[in-house]
């Protein structure tokens, strides 16, 4: 990468107040989700027509339910309706994943959700149930044949920054024929580690910071939860300005 090329930033939100900070702080595109706190769901109609006036791009996660990335027929239905919203809404693009019960990618699933992307003309990114993969290499081969324009990773553990040599043989395995986006666990006090490790073209991060606390009676009604987070414009710009920071050269 020339020291001229801009390294991406995407920041994911599951709520308008989350798109507007996003956006405030400088992001480069928004994945917009439901349940961050589950990893991220199928955003609901409301916000997708909300979104669908940002001034970045949107991409949006089609994901059914929290918990193991292995879908019946009924669910993977829903996911292909959930792509015609997404589509009608407007938005850029979609992330989505299925896995064998082996920890596998499903390809046979995977490859009815993207033609009903392609369909669509709707680009694809291919999330974190490569994670669970246990040769990543071998699930970025993959991915590339059927058609994913990136592959959203932690290179096979918890965070980004733990995950490095995962990363790299993403990385490896990938060359130019498809963007590998590191996230998870990633911010400004962080980032440069994968900057001189890793040929970076974009990075994928929350940007948040803990949310005001709920009252003591909204906690015991369950109409709010301990440690919710929310998008912080602050952390995006700094993190944004990590990223111009990079060595010279890549």
């Amino acid at each position: 990468m020339s020291a001229s090329t801009a390294i991406k930033l995407e920041v994911c939100v599951d709520n308008v107040q989350g798109l507007s900070a996003a956006i405030a702080g400088g992001a480069d595109r928004i994945e917009l989700c439901a349940a961050l706190e589950t990893g991220g769901l199928t955003p609901a109609p409301g916000l997708l027509r909300l979104a669908a006036a940002s001034i970045i791009p949107v991409v949006a996660m089609i994901r059914p339910r929290g918990g193991a990335f292995c879908y019946d027929a009924i669910e993977t239905q829903q996911m292909l309706n959930d792509i015609d919203a997404v589509a009608a809404s407007g938005l850029q693009g979609v992330v989505l994943g299925a896995s064998l019960p082996n920890g596998e990618l499903d390809p046979a699933t995977l490859e009815r959700l993207l033609r009903r992307a392609r369909d669509h003309g709707l680009p694809a990114t291919l999330h974190r149930a490569i994670d669970l993969c246990p040769d990543l290499a071998l699930a970025t081969r993959l991915a590339i044949d059927l058609g994913f324009e990136r592959i959203l990773t932690s290179g096979g553990a918890r965070s980004a920054p733990q995950g490095i040599d995962g990363l790299q043989r993403c990385f490896d395995a990938a060359g130019d024929r498809i963007t590998i986006m590191p996230g998870a666990g990633i911010g400004p006090d962080n980032v440069a580690q994968l900057i001189a490790r890793l040929p970076l073209r974009e990075v994928h991060a929350s940007c948040s910071v803990p949310a005001p606390a709920g009252s003591s009676q909204e906690l015991a009604f369950g109409f709010d939860t301990a440690g919710r987070r929310q998008t912080s414009a602050a952390r995006v710009a700094a993190l944004k300005s990590a990223l111009a920071r990079r060595l010279p050269g890549r």
